[in-house]
């Protein structure tokens, strides 16, 4: 029977290093238990729900979407009330402890006050537990979803073949400057800033692992001298789907795209059901 692909949305959090070193992506480590992707460093994001896309229905909840995003995204599959800008926004906050917001028309900080941050915390903490809503949170603490700040750039599914397969929208952001990302000690295993150069060379070494589509984005980002750069790009860039193909090689099975010769090698686990 044909698996269908889950809508799930994903966010490439970037900086400007310190002192010229170049631009940062954000990246946690999935833990060994998990059933999708295990101990592989990706990008925070998760699949779609319902709420998310209640959320996108409320004018007040949710900035508006800049026209320029019409580009990336001609068929509006990122429009607001799909869920997957609130999606990505709730998936960010969850696994990398960053919250893209708006009070007041500033983005939200969470630097200075203490027992803000204390609060944002138990937020995090309910939302980890099942408990919560972006809904309730946005209307008690007076927010407004930076969902203007989301900057569409790819769109990957899954191959055919695969056991879980999902429908993937990845969209960029700029970090903001008065919040730390924090990895979740609880679904991923570790957090950190790295330039997308020094991913793929840690990749290649075998210390630091990847599955090919977050491989694939970390050699795009790596063109890229800044975040200024990268969302500049994002906004005058249409966005195709890449669907690559599962190939099956003796025992195993690899991954390619189309014109891609090399491929990438699938682990057993992620072929079994």
């Amino acid at each position: 029977m044909a698996v269908v692909p889950r809508l799930a949305s994903a966010v490439m959090l970037l900086r400007n290093g310190h002192a010229g070193t170049g631009m940062e992506v954000f990246m946690v480590r999935r833990v060994v238990q998990s059933e999708f992707m295990p101990d592989v460093y990706v990008f925070p994001g998760g699949s779609i729900k319902a709420d998310d896309r209640a959320v996108e229905e409320s004018a007040q909840l949710c900035a508006p979407v800049p026209a320029r995003e019409t580009v990336a995204d001609p068929e509006g599959q990122t429009a607001l009330g799909t869920g997957a800008r609130v999606a990505a926004i709730r998936e960010l906050f969850e696994e990398a402890g960053v919250l893209l917001a708006y009070r007041n028309g500033s983005l939200l900080a969470l630097t200075e006050n203490e027992a803000e941050r204390a609060r944002f915390a138990d937020y995090r903490r309910a939302f980890h537990e099942r408990r919560g809503s972006l809904v309730e949170l946005a209307q008690r603490e007076g927010l407004q979803l930076a969902t203007d700040r989301l900057h569409y750039f790819a769109h990957w599914l899954t191959p055919e073949g695969m056991p879980r397969r999902f429908d993937t929208h990845f969209f960029l952001a700029l970090a903001p400057g008065e919040q730390q990302a924090v990895y979740d000690h609880l679904e991923t295993s570790d957090g950190l800033w790295i330039r997308p150069a020094e991913a793929l060379a840690r990749y290649q070494e075998g210390s630091f692992p990847l599955v090919f589509a977050t491989l694939r984005q970390l050699e795009e980002l790596a063109a890229f001298a800044s975040a200024e750069e990268a969302l500049a790009f994002a906004a005058s860039h249409y966005v195709a789907l890449k669907q690559p193909r599962l190939v099956q090689e003796g025992d195993g099975y690899r991954i390619y795209l189309p014109g891609d010769e090399q491929g990438w090698e699938v682990p057993p686990h992620m072929t079994q059901g």
